[in-house]
């Protein structure tokens, strides 16, 4: 009886023992090393919070050793712009990180928790962004005269499309002034469409530009900008459509935004050669294919110059597989009796094994007259 209580007493710590040995093992998996980039650790943990990353920005499983490679040129890019002194700090990534979530239309601390309910840490993001903002400043950086784009290659380009409609080559200036007609965060959405119609009211009034600041600046919970002058080649396709339907002097259909109910005063509109958005559209594409060369080239070599050593036997295709367990077993042969060193008894089992000819070598003769 007195056995028995006491092995009850026990089994508590026993059980929680084991747990925490269960999780021990699983952490040590998670952070065992895969891979040493120059020093630096790539554990099988970052390799799976990679994977989930890629898997929720492109619904496709990626490979394991794609998602090694990429981690391996993110440590080499980091490392490398270290060497140029380019190190964003933690407030640069975060802002990039905010930036981002923004585009998304969504807050920063949204994106955070998109990532967290697939089980991706923040960091995971972070670092890549990261790897970018290096990659990107020290290519710009280093080869900013190389990546320039000519004048007359970009000319030459547009000659080559000149089958392309007349409208993609035509240019203008346009001065613009933006109106703001103030709408408070959550309105009704009766103050939101009496705004509208007040809107619509002022925009067949203004006939210039001149009436337009003399109303607007003097008119209550609205704003009227200081003028802007942008070619088309600097202007949306959509709002460039806006504005090539608005004639000089009017405004353009009011659009609600987060300040509120805006419109454009259209001040000037003139032809230009400066820029066209076809110019524009072919030189961003020349410069683009001249960063890739130029990226893809740099990488390799300073990955070429890296100390990569794999750890983890999962970590690379091109290991030897692992060696079975009659492989490991086999014994070792004995000493030759003749020649110095340890020997062996004869009758021991790990001395009966002998050597396996190679089957592609010259078979051993088997009859006494053989040369």
């Amino acid at each position: 009886m007195t056995m028995t209580t006491r092995f009850l007493r026990r089994l508590p710590a026993f059980i929680l023992a084991c747990a925490l040995a269960v999780i021990g093992w699983e952490s040590s998996a998670h952070a065992q090393i895969a891979v040493m980039v120059n020093g630096e650790p790539i554990t099988n943990y970052d390799i799976d919070q990679r994977s989930k990353l890629v898997f929720l920005s492109t619904k496709k499983l990626p490979d394991r050793q794609q998602v090694i490679d990429e981690l391996i040129d993110e440590k080499v890019k980091i490392r490398e712009g270290k060497k140029f002194g380019i190190d964003p700090s933690a407030t640069d990534v975060d802002q990039s990180y905010t930036s981002m979530s923004s585009r998304m239309r969504i807050t920063g601390e949204q994106l955070t928790k998109s990532l967290e309910t697939q089980g991706i840490r923040p960091d995971t993001l972070k670092s890549r962004l990261k790897a970018d903002m290096v990659w990107s400043n020290l290519i710009r950086g280093r080869y900013k005269e190389s990546l320039q784009v000519g004048e007359k290659d970009v000319a030459a380009a547009v000659q080559e499309k000149a089958g392309d409609e007349k409208s993609d080559t035509q240019s203008f200036e346009y001065k613009m002034q933006p109106i703001v007609l103030i709408v408070p965060r959550g309105s009704a959405a009766d103050a939101v469409e009496t705004r509208k119609k007040e809107a619509e009211a002022l925009r067949a009034r203004v006939q210039t530009c001149a009436e337009a600041n003399a109303l607007f600046k003097s008119m209550q919970n609205a704003a009227i900008k200081e003028p802007v002058v942008k070619t088309s080649a600097d202007i949306p396709p959509s709002l460039r459509e806006v504005l090539n339907g608005t004639p000089v002097g009017h405004l353009t259909p009011p659009e609600l935004t987060k300040q509120g109910v805006e419109m454009v005063a259209l001040c000037g509109k003139d032809p230009t050669t400066v820029d066209t958005p076809k110019k524009k559209e072919i030189r961003e594409k020349m410069y683009s294919e001249k960063y890739e060369a130029k990226s893809k080239s740099y990488l390799r070599e300073v990955r070429g110059a890296a100390m990569i050593e794999y750890r983890d036997v999962s970590s690379r295709d091109d290991l030897s597989p692992t060696p079975s367990k009659q492989e490991k077993r086999r014994p070792r042969f004995c000493a030759d009796p003749s020649k110095p060193g340890p020997r062996r008894r004869r009758s021991s089992n790990r001395c009966k094994t002998r050597p396996q000819r190679d089957p592609l070598s010259k078979p051993r003769p088997t009859y006494p007259f053989a040369s």
